[in-house]
């Protein structure tokens, strides 16, 4: 009998293009939304899916929204103002993006989240298998923070960092950051001689130093916050730009290749997993702490598992596939990884030679 071997090519992975609005940008002077501001992203979202890019948007605004339908009649505590206002905003805000996409024929939907749904390893994968779904069907995403449940300890610094997180979950291929500035200066922007930086080399720049800390009047945010996450999403093999989102055609002039704004270069490559490792919020479940030989080959350049014969004492307990720290015998923590099994395994071959890997190089991140 013979068998005939049929190869089955898959179709090449789109380049997925994650924009990010902020509220200084989707807002008027009057705090409410700037609707064609909506008509303009949409458009270039059909410009770029039709040169084959995949599409994302991280949206800000629904508090806006909120405030230009409803006005308190007395005194309210201002987090409930804020709940109400998102509750009442985010319909009418993703109202308006619905009606703008379906003029062009293309599917949108809505996902919200908060700093809870990034806590564990479960949750990420549940709405990173979500976000995958809706763009293999082409669908838009638009993604924003659930501002009614969202507060104090649950809230995100800002949309910033929501975007660094989503970009690194999805593997996007370029990051655009859009902002009521024309990027990041050397300085203060409103002041004389102050020049716009066209390439961020962290090297040569503090950002704590040009940065002049002013914040949007409706936004959380400022150029500081859009700054650190834009290194460190950089740091990830994502390249960032920080551009002014009014300037006409921004995203697509700048996936195109223009020099618009301020461009933060992709740099070190590293796996998905190891990106979720990066901005984990799950509180590690316990730790192993290594000798000088295991610290020494795991910061070597060539890649290893942690072994078992490196590890001194595990501390804690925790499962398979429960986030652990690495710390040394001076108690410096040196990275975190996922492990391959529990504690009590864990602890029975401390220290013993031809033992599976207790973390493996894949799921091991180092700081």
């Amino acid at each position: 009998m013979q068998f005939a071997i049929i190869a089955v090519l898959m179709p090449p992975q789109k380049k997925l293009v994650t924009i990010k609005i902020g509220s200084n940008v989707i807002t008027n002077p009057e705090g409410f939304p700037d609707e064609s501001v909506i008509v303009n992203i949409v458009h270039q979202v059909k410009e770029l899916r039709s040169r084959g890019y995949d599409v994302l948007l991280i949206s800000s605004g629904a508090v806006a929204a909120g405030r230009s339908i409803y006005r308190f009649s007395k005194k309210t505590d201002m987090v409930v103002q804020r709940q109400v206002l998102a509750s009442i905003g985010q319909v009418k805000l993703i109202s308006r993006y619905k009606e703008v996409f379906d003029q062009h024929g293309i599917i949108c939907a809505q996902v919200l989240v908060t700093k809870e749904d990034f806590k564990s390893r479960n949750h990420y994968l549940h709405m990173k298998n979500c976000i995958t779904g809706l763009l293999s069907n082409e669908i838009v995403p638009i993604i924003n923070e659930n501002d009614v449940i969202s507060v104090t300890e649950l809230m995100f610094t800002d949309n910033d960092e929501l975007a660094g997180l989503v970009s690194a979950m999805t593997n996007t291929s370029v990051l655009v950051i859009l902002t009521n500035v024309d990027g990041v200066y050397d300085g203060d922007p409103d002041k004389a001689g102050t020049k716009l930086i066209e390439v961020f080399d962290s090297s040569l720049i503090d950002v704590n130093e040009i940065s002049s800390g002013k914040k949007s009047g409706f936004g959380r945010g400022g150029i500081l916050t859009k700054c650190l996450t834009a290194e460190k999403i950089a740091a990830m093999g994502i390249g960032v730009h920080i551009a002014n989102g009014r300037t006409p055609e921004v995203v697509t002039r700048i996936v195109a290749g223009e020099s618009v704004g301020t461009t933060f270069p992709a740099r070190k490559q590293r796996s998905n997993f190891k990106k979720y490792m990066a901005h984990a919020y799950e509180e590690p479940k316990g730790k192993v702490v290594i000798n000088a030989g295991a610290r020494a080959t795991l910061l070597a350049d060539k890649a290893k598992s942690l072994l078992p014969i490196g590890v001194v004492e595990v501390v804690g307990k925790f499962l398979k596939g429960d986030i652990i720290r690495i710390v040394d015998e001076q108690g410096k923590e040196i990275g975190l990884g996922l492990a391959r099994y529990g504690n009590e395994k864990a602890v029975e071959v401390v220290g013993k030679k031809n033992q599976p890997p207790i973390i493996h190089y894949d799921h091991l991140y180092l700081h």
